[in-house]
């Protein structure tokens, strides 16, 4: 036992001291670029002006560099990398066991990151040198769904073919046999959660709110017994603090598309590993734990819908809904603060329901 917490709370330690030490080359490098975008963004996914949007971060916008989320998944690759390169070239047996990198464990989601992040980086390079201000800047809504919904149908094959993965786990209940659908309920949870990235829009908002999803996730990994998946979701963590450390307002840098594509597809796939595959019920709980990504999400397309069927008319002021409460002169850091203390609630609860279900 000791050992194992030893080996998950390791990585976490090892991946904000790692993410500390290069963030002042990155951050250095992001500002000397001028890696920001030109001009506010002025048109919604939807086509229509965000005239509310672009008042309230007509500063912050075009001062503050784009690409923070590169800080996460390079130290979370650097660290494991580390502990791997440790643990197989080295005689120091204390490697051997602290080392989590794992075919049957964490193959798949680190995988899942660094293609999440490289998609993501491509899109947000091209939204810095593209019209910044229109949403075209960057890869399209339509091909980051389509690359996202690439993943979700590989991982989901791999599930189902190689790993005989033909259920999902209810609370309470127990396993549901839903056979090959497991491919497009893949997808459409990576989707769905991918989504939710449009929460990265306050300073300290998306670092706080990912942090305890994962850490939620990595305590149900623990108790479910998958030490190398607990392990990779403490190096999340750490990763993801680092970067925190200096998004908290006033922000240095945003973590943008290279960091929520890679941390929202992962945290996808973290749900299914411990969902029937590793006797839990994870992807059901992902509508508890990713609550906060759910709302979120939920705010954008109540507005459009209204916007569609109503002659114009919006439920909320500005989307995502913690732009709304902006708007209503909330200062961003009460918004951040009230939705770290939703995403703490909504956590405890998921992992409650993970231990007595």
């Amino acid at each position: 036992m000791i050992l194992d917490i030893v080996k998950v709370l390791l990585p976490a330690t090892l991946g904000f001291f790692v993410g500390m030490g290069i963030t002042p080359t990155i951050a250095n490098y992001l500002y000397k670029n001028k890696m920001w975008k030109k001009t506010v963004k002025s048109v919604a996914v939807d086509g229509h002006a965000t005239p509310v949007f672009s008042a309230l971060h007509k500063d912050r916008e075009v001062n503050t560099p784009r690409l923070g989320g590169v800080i996460i998944w390079l130290s979370a690759f650097i660290s494991g990398s580390l502990i791997w390169v440790l643990a197989k070239f080295t005689t120091f047996e204390v490697f051997t066991k602290i080392e989590f990198i794992s075919r049957n464990q964490t193959w798949i989601p680190f995988a899942t990151l660094l293609i999440g992040a490289f998609v993501g980086l491509i899109d947000d390079i091209l939204e810095i040198k593209g019209s910044g201000g229109h949403i075209a800047g960057g890869l399209s809504l339509k091909k980051r769904l389509l690359a996202v919904g690439a993943i979700g149908l590989i991982i989901g094959s791999w599930f189902f073919f190689k790993l005989d993965v033909v259920s999902i786990g209810i609370p309470f209940y127990g396993d549901l046999f839903i056979g090959w659908l497991i491919i497009p309920l893949f997808i459409v949870v990576l989707m769905a959660i991918y989504s939710g990235g449009v929460i990265d829009g306050i300073d300290g908002l998306a670092g706080g709110v990912f942090t305890i999803m994962f850490a939620a996730y990595g305590l149900i990994a623990f108790y479910l017994d998958l030490i190398d998946l607990a392990a990779f979701s403490a190096l999340i963590v750490g990763s993801i603090l680092a970067f925190l450390w200096y998004n908290i307002p006033p922000a240095r840098f945003y973590m943008s598309e290279t960091g929520s594509m890679a941390l929202t597809v992962t945290l996808g796939v973290i749900a299914f590993m411990t969902d029937s595959l590793g006797g839990g019920f994870g992807i059901l709980l992902l509508l508890i734990i990713g609550m906060p990504l759910i709302i979120t999400t939920g705010s954008v397309i109540i507005n459009v819908t209204s916007k569609k069927f109503r002659n114009g008319k919006k439920v909320f002021l500005s989307t995502p809904i913690h732009h709304h409460f902006e708007a209503l002169g909330w200062p961003p850091y009460k918004v951040t603060m009230r939705y770290w203390v939703g995403s703490v609630i909504f956590a405890a609860l998921g992992v409650i329901i993970a231990l007595i279900g």
